[in-house]
């Protein structure tokens, strides 16, 4: 069964009048969790949208940055975002209730924010609205500022990128703990751990900017440490 077919039963299985938000409070354990990750995604996906008055932008090809979505199941991603744009809850709300549905976990929460910053620059421009709004949502999420920070790094890079906050290292680190740092964000990029935490197998893909990111990132500063 794809992970469109269990999303369009959890929101069948809302009942009248309630919001999206419920679906967070119900899907709290595996196999379900993956697909409370794929809703959260594109259900704050839509209030970001909504909150940088972008909402006629095409949304569906956005979330193909980050799932993997077959033109059958398009319909059912739409109405994810179409019911989390029209509903009244705020975005805090949805982010308060994803965080409670994660517990302790901080790993799907990053994966989540990832997520959240790849559409963000998936129309190739990053603005303002979208910065404070993920920045809200990391916070709520207990992300620490400097996770938040090396996230940005990876998608939204100054004009001259630092590998060593790409990495979420101190540059007065010494190389061997750079490197076993870098081994270690490697590790975590594998699809069976993302899986293992949560993200569904459609959005492994995730994986592959990230370690573009942190590859080029560990080359740099391999390079100056050999000059």
């Amino acid at each position: 069964m794809s992970i469109w077919t269990r999303i369009s039963e959890a929101l069948s299985a809302l009942a009248s009048g309630e919001s999206l938000g419920a679906v967070f409070d119900r899907l709290r354990n595996p196999p379900e969790r993956s697909v409370a990750f794929t809703i959260a995604v594109i259900a704050l996906s839509a209030k970001m949208a909504k909150a940088d008055g972008r909402v006629t932008r095409n949304e569906v090809s956005a979330f193909r940055e980050v799932f993997s979505i077959a033109p059958e199941d398009e319909a059912a991603a739409a109405r994810v975002f179409n019911l989390a744009r029209q509903d009244v809850a705020g975005y805090e709300d949805y982010a308060i209730r994803i965080r409670r549905m994660f517990g302790d976990r901080d790993g799907p929460l990053l994966d989540l924010l990832e997520g959240l910053f790849y559409i963000a620059i998936a129309d190739g421009q990053y603005h303002p609205t979208e910065d404070a709004f993920l920045e809200r949502v990391a916070a709520i999420f207990d992300i620490p500022q400097s996770d938040f920070r090396t996230l940005r790094m990876r998608f939204v890079p100054d004009a001259v990128p630092d590998p060593y906050a790409v990495l979420g290292v101190s540059p007065d680190a010494p190389l061997p703990e750079v490197r076993k740092h870098w081994r270690q964000l490697v590790r975590d990029c594998h699809p069976d751990v993302m899986q293992a935490r949560g993200v569904p197998e459609e959005a492994v893909k995730m994986s592959e900017k990230r370690l573009i990111a942190i590859n080029h990132a560990w080359e740099e500063i391999s390079a100056r440490h050999a000059a």
